[in-house]
């Protein structure tokens, strides 16, 4: 039979007792702290990775938005850069153009002026075929195309076998024309404009192209020509 604790026994037991409640705590509050520093770590790395893809997201759009703001400005700055380029190469071509329209001896004064004339006619009369025709001249130029209409009458009828009946009127402003002649046929259809004027504009359009190469070389922006 058991016998009855006393005092002392009592008090060591619930000492023992206290002590290991004691330590169970401290132990529990051990791993509370671990898995709370845990937690905490973890959450916090969490908020700075977090922050961190905030401010590289923010960077990276800032960064592109100056990229693309540098690449308008170098565009506008080539934009310009070409436009005043081709402006001045217009200019070039304009001058060479306007020298050649207003050339220092026009071509009505030029010892071959008649016989550029009875060209003109000739190839006129073959392309109309119209046994009438009304050529148009410089008010000045009255009488050297009619001497030159002669001419090509006859040249017209050596090659066609046809005869042609003209006439020339001087309805052309001296002022406004270097030379050449306009004709239409004697039904209206067809119209002819073989001024100097005309002739040169023509030939601008067909050799523009050839002359910008041998100005300014070839364009590599283009990959066509016509």
């Amino acid at each position: 039979m058991s016998r009855a604790l006393n005092d002392d026994e009592v008090l060591s037991e619930m000492n023992k007792m206290v002590a290991f409640i004691k330590q169970e705590a401290l132990e529990k509050a051990r791993e509370i702290k671990v898995k709370a520093d845990e937690e905490f770590a973890i959450e916090k790395a969490k908020l700075v990775r977090q922050e961190q893809q905030a401010i590289d997201a923010q960077y990276e759009k800032k960064r592109k938005g100056a990229e693309v703001a540098q690449k308008i400005a170098q565009s506008t700055i080539t934009n310009k850069s070409r436009l005043k380029l081709l402006h001045k190469r217009e200019e070039i071509l304009q001058q060479i153009f306007a020298a050649v329209r207003e050339p220092e001896t026009p071509l009505y004064k030029t010892q071959g002026y008649v016989q550029f004339l009875e060209g003109v006619l000739t190839e006129s009369f073959l392309y109309i075929l119209e046994p009438n025709v009304t050529i148009y001249s410089r008010e000045s130029d009255v009488d050297t195309v009619k001497q030159a209409a002669e001419n090509a009458a006859k040249a017209y009828k050596e090659i066609s076998g046809r005869n042609i009946a003209y006439e020339v009127e001087g309805s052309i402003a001296d002022d406004s024309s270097q030379g050449g002649v306009k004709l239409v046929s004697g039904t209206g259809r067809i119209t002819l404009d073989n001024t100097m004027e005309e002739r040169l504009r023509l030939l601008e359009d067909k050799m523009l192209p050839e002359i910008r190469t041998s100005l300014f070389g070839k364009n590599e922006n283009r990959k066509f020509y016509t």
